[in-house]
């Protein structure tokens, strides 16, 4: 039995957009955090061995968000139809059968698809794959009836998609991310994302009893193990999670001194501002503002604020950040990956007052001398700042699409132009 024309297109059209909307989504919210793209990437190499490449992998970071919007973007648009139809089912198929592998093996705990938008686990990223890779076969073998917007300025229209995302990623990364998805964005009280409800679910486990009879080893429950049965010999426990319990958003905040007293209720009641300084890695950390940091620091000892340096390194490393920068600052030791996550830059600021954080800034955004001439709470800095990011993803995207538009009506002008000549 035939399929309808008209069932036909209802069908490529829905997979059109499907595979459209997934990549562009994907790679807009990777492009918005290529800091946090790298780390996961970094992740994917050490899972599989490969941690020698690692040096390359801000490039990659940039490059897989681009080409995943870039692929979404003329999918809707029917760029460069017959390409993009081969590179999607190239795509999926490269894709499914990984994390197929990742679902099974749980290298990594979750595939970074989404970024911190959306995470899932790697059944469900396996699940989505099988849904691109039916949506991408039908897109590759029905291509044609793709309707293309374009017809003369594809290479134009694909260089401006590609510039559009590359140009967004560049400047989260020299600043921060424009969409925070962490726990620990601007107006995040971290005091109540770190409380687990009374009747929240624990982590339940179950443990396997290893006993050894004539050689033979064989595995059993605490309620059936051969108790008193001397014929048996025990050999190992084995415990493993079976059901994950509840995980509060924040549940890895903890700040201990370099003399090893644990400082986190001290900083998170101080009803007071307090500065923290995160350099997840002095001996990676951008140096070019330390005159600056210094003067902070002087700043919040003549106004007795906090301020404290948090980072994951060593003494050693410690030592040598004091002795190269002249740091008179205290240091507190926090756990890598968190610090990776409270911002991405190295180094960041944070601003806090009684647990909330109230201010951030990138290394490149430190508040200068200028700034430092009132206190906080009579500067603009010093208050927690409405939420922009809604307004900052409107403005992108209608630039976007009014730039889209502009193409698009200067290639309908030329080809109406062409016509026009063709039939004088």
């Amino acid at each position: 039995m035939k399929i309808p024309d008209i069932l036909k297109k209802i069908i490529v059209e829905f997979c059109r957009l499907f595979l459209g909307a997934v990549f562009i989504f994907s790679g807009f919210v990777k492009a918005v955090d290529p800091m946090g793209t790298m780390y996961k990437t970094m992740d994917y190499l050490s899972a599989f061995g490969l941690d020698i490449f690692n040096v390359s992998v801000l490039p990659l970071a940039f490059a897989q968000s681009a080409i995943e919007f870039a692929m979404g973007v003329c999918l809707l648009l029917g760029v460069y139809r017959r390409f993009h139809a081969v590179l999607f089912l190239a795509f999926m198929c490269v894709m499914t059968p990984l994390t197929l592998y990742l679902a099974i093996k749980n290298p990594v705990t979750d595939c970074g698809c989404f970024g911190d938008a959306l995470v899932i686990t790697n059944w469900q990223t396996f699940y989505k794959n099988i849904f691109l890779l039916a949506a991408s076969l039908v897109v590759f073998f029905e291509y044609k009836r793709i309707i293309p917007f374009f017809y003369r300025k594809k290479f134009s229209v694909t260089f401006f998609v590609y510039a559009f995302i590359l140009s967004v990623s560049l400047y989260c990364y020299l600043y921060l991310p424009i969409l925070d998805f962490r726990p620990y964005k601007i107006g995040a009280n971290i005091p109540e994302l770190m409380v687990v409800p009374e009747d929240a679910p624990t982590d339940e486990y179950e443990t396997t009893l290893i006993y050894s009879k004539d050689g033979v080893e064989q595995a059993f429950t605490l309620e059936d193990y051969p108790k008193g049965d001397t014929a048996w010999t025990f050999v190992d426990t084995r415990t493993h999670l079976i059901k994950k319990g509840y995980k509060p958003p924040v549940h890895d905040f903890s700040i201990t001194t370099e003399e090893g007293d644990d400082i986190t209720e001290d900083v998170l009641k101080d009803a007071s501002y307090t500065f923290l300084l995160i350099a997840h890695k002095l001996e990676k950390a951008n140096d070019s503002k330390i005159e600056l940091i210094n003067e902070i620091y002087d700043y919040c000892t003549q106004n007795r604020y906090k301020f404290y340096c948090l980072t994951s390194s060593g003494t050693n490393e410690i030592k040598e950040w004091k002795e190269n920068t002249g740091a008179e600052y205290p240091f507190c030791i926090v756990d890598d990956i968190t610090l990776k996550t409270i911002v991405r830059s190295n180094p960041g600021l944070l601003l806090l007052k009684k647990g909330i954080i109230v201010n951030k800034w990138s290394n490149r955004r430190i508040p200068d001398e200028k700034a430092l001439n009132r206190l906080p709470e009579d500067s603009q800095w010093g208050q927690i700042p409405p939420n922009q990011e809604g307004c900052t993803v409107g403005l992108l995207s209608f630039a976007f699409v009014l730039c889209l538009f502009v193409f698009f009506l200067n290639d309908r002008r030329k080809k109406l132009k062409k016509n026009t000549n063709n039939h004088s």
